[in-house]
């Protein structure tokens, strides 16, 4: 008996255990759903990155920059009132213990009347112009100090490099989508951009391009890197070409970071910028058809240059270059375009001397030249 009790005992019990398992099992299955179910509305993700970093660190320093100009109508100043003619954007890039100071573009301020400075939060404050310049297009308004939550810092914007993050932030279309955040990469370094001044001169700007999303609003507020740093001072897009008529996305640009602090800094002690002048009217080499750049005669090798279209009388280039020379270098900084001249002339101070090459007749050669006009003195003609 004990031959065949024994393994019957074994297999009973074996049941008995695989069906006390089995409803083990099912017990802690219900109970891991329940569980599960709970902690569906309980659990949380954390969803910072690198992108929403940078822009904490930076976000509170930006500003609208709100535009106020005289109505037109009444014979009395006391019967017209102020009005919203544009609006922009700005940051806080400097304080002390009186002022907070905000860099702008100088065609968000342009003939106001009054400023206000929206923060971050959405408090309005009156801003006070400091100072403001047509040929970079940057302006300098002011605040109280104690009404800045935050300030931002500038990057070394020749340390930049294509294909590095770039992000926007600003008031696209105005106030009411004040502190937008837009990301893109920067596209390319050293865009000449053409802008045409209120009188009339056309002057070419040095940019950093960039794809992301730039509108209306954005002009003046900050383009920064993925370490919370201010890059550029967003000023401009192309929507239409120009040639073509077609319409275009993805191409903004912003001022240099390292352009901009050496406007803003003269801007805040003398309220505007004094450049000095050579008294020449240029073109871009690259821009000439071939059968132009043929009558140059110029090395071959040469792919780019200033190209000397007429010189001023009693301007420091008179009697140094003539038309048709071809600018290559300004001391040791080589000079492609329109825009590397002015960027190297407009380190100097009135009554520095430059060493400019170029070519004239096939032959290099080259002038010192002393800087004894400014921009005020170009003729208008």
């Amino acid at each position: 008996m004990k031959k065949y009790v024994q393994p019957l005992f074994v297999l009973i019990i074996g049941f008995i255990g695989g069906l006390l398992g089995a409803l083990l099992l099912t017990q802690q299955q219900d109970s891991s759903v329940i569980s599960g179910q709970n902690n569906t509305k309980t659990v949380s993700y954390s969803n910072s990155n690198s992108t929403t970093e940078a822009v904490k660190k930076v976000q509170d320093a930006v500003v609208s920059v709100i535009n106020y100009s005289q109505t037109e109508g009444s014979s009395s100043s006391l019967d017209n009132e102020e009005s919203i003619s544009g609006e922009g954007s700005g940051v806080i890039y400097k304080k002390d213990k009186q002022y907070a100071y905000i860099a702008t573009n100088n065609h968000v301020v342009d003939g106001a009347q009054s400023l206000d400075i929206q923060l971050s939060d959405g408090t309005k404050v009156a801003g006070e112009l400091v100072g403001a310049d047509t040929y970079s297009d940057l302006a300098v308004v002011r605040i109280p100090a104690d009404k800045a939550p935050a300030v931002a810092e500038f990057a070394d914007s020749s340390k930049v490099n294509v294909g590095e993050t770039a992000i926007a932030i600003g008031s696209p279309l105005g106030t009411e989508y004040a502190n937008s955040v837009t990301q893109g990469i920067v596209s390319s370094l050293s865009r000449n951009v053409s802008l045409t001044t209120e009188d009339g001169r056309a002057v070419s700007t040095n940019a950093i391009q960039t794809d992301a999303a730039i509108n209306p609003g954005n002009s003046g507020g900050p383009l920064i890197n993925i370490q919370g740093q201010v890059i550029g001072i967003t000023s401009s897009k192309i929507s239409v070409s120009r040639s073509s008529g077609v319409a275009v996305e993805g191409m903004g640009f912003a001022i240099p970071s390292n352009d901009v602090v050496n406007i803003i800094s003269q801007l805040e002690e003398n309220g505007s910028v004094s450049r000095p002048a050579l008294g020449i009217q240029m073109i871009n080499l690259a821009n000439l058809s071939s059968s132009d750049i043929s009558r140059l005669n110029i090395p071959s090798t040469l792919k780019g240059g200033v190209v000397v279209r007429s010189v001023q009388e009693n301007m420091p280039a008179d009697g140094k270059l003539k038309q048709y020379d071809v600018i290559t270098k300004v001391d040791d900084t080589e000079i492609l375009s329109t825009s590397d001249l002015q960027s190297a002339l407009y380190k100097h101070q009135l009554n520095d001397e430059i060493n400019i090459t170029f070519y004239r007749n096939g032959k290099e050669e080259s002038t010192t030249i002393k800087l004894t006009k400014s921009s005020q003195d170009l003729s208008t003609e």
